[in-house]
């Protein structure tokens, strides 16, 4: 007859547990140990992992400053393109300004110089275009010959022959336009008010479509009523 001692559950339990800590915690290092044994260290993978995710943070900054001044050098690229664009267009400009001055400073030299051999008034340089649809732009040049010695004062007059814009098959017939008395608010832009010579432009309001075929201008001396000079214009 054997006689066996037998532990309490509680104990057993307990022991139990020791006995799977015991295991697993001989299994983790185990398994730490072939890890290193073999080539493999955790810690340093760790740390390895964990500063390649710092310079990955840091490589993500330095990308973003990268871009933003890209985007600025950009920015101050597209401007001062513009900026070169607009000077060069600028320089364009003046240039072809200055040589129509230089024209223009020839023209009136020489037309001086003939205009001082003969006393008299003469319209020169007459020229009119359509400048919108409803409304023409003229330039013109007053010269007074001879040695004046007093300013001549007066005015123009311009009689426009106009063809309305057609409607239907046939044509409307063609119209007469007097400045200023059919547009009194052309009255100052035609005074004249010179010693040798004056410039006048300006811009004639039309029925919208309508075309300018001819135009006749008359400069008239103050008090006057016969004109001194007349000049024809005929457009085709």
């Amino acid at each position: 007859m054997a006689v066996r001692s037998r532990l309490p559950w509680p104990w057993r339990v307990v022991a139990g547990i020791v006995v799977v800590a015991v295991i697993g915690g001989m299994w983790w290092w185990g398994f730490d140990f072939g890890q290193f044994f073999g080539g493999v260290n955790r810690p340093e993978i760790e740390a390895r992992i964990a500063a390649l995710q710092t310079g990955n943070v840091e490589l993500r900054k330095e990308n973003a400053r990268l871009q933003g001044k890209t985007v600025q050098q950009e920015t101050e690229l597209a401007m001062a393109s513009g900026k070169e664009a607009t000077l060069s267009r600028q320089a364009l400009e003046l240039s072809a300004e200055n040589a129509q001055l230089k024209e223009e400073v020839a023209f009136l030299q020489q037309l001086v110089a003939d205009s001082n051999k003969q006393a008299g008034l003469s319209i020169q340089r007459f020229t009119i275009e359509r400048e919108s649809d409803a409304a023409w732009r003229y330039h013109l040049l007053v010269v007074r010959g001879g040695s004046p010695k007093e300013e001549f004062t007066g005015n123009l007059t311009m009689q426009l022959a106009l063809q309305p814009a057609a409607q239907g098959l046939a044509d409307p017939r063609p119209t007469l336009l007097t400045l200023p008395d059919d547009q009194p608010g052309s009255r100052a832009a035609l005074a004249l008010k010179f010693k040798y010579y004056q410039r006048l432009d300006g811009t004639i309001a039309v029925p919208a479509g309508a075309a300018i075929r001819s135009v006749t201008v008359r400069a008239y001396e103050s008090g006057q009523t016969a004109p001194r000079a007349t000049r024809n214009l005929v457009i085709p």
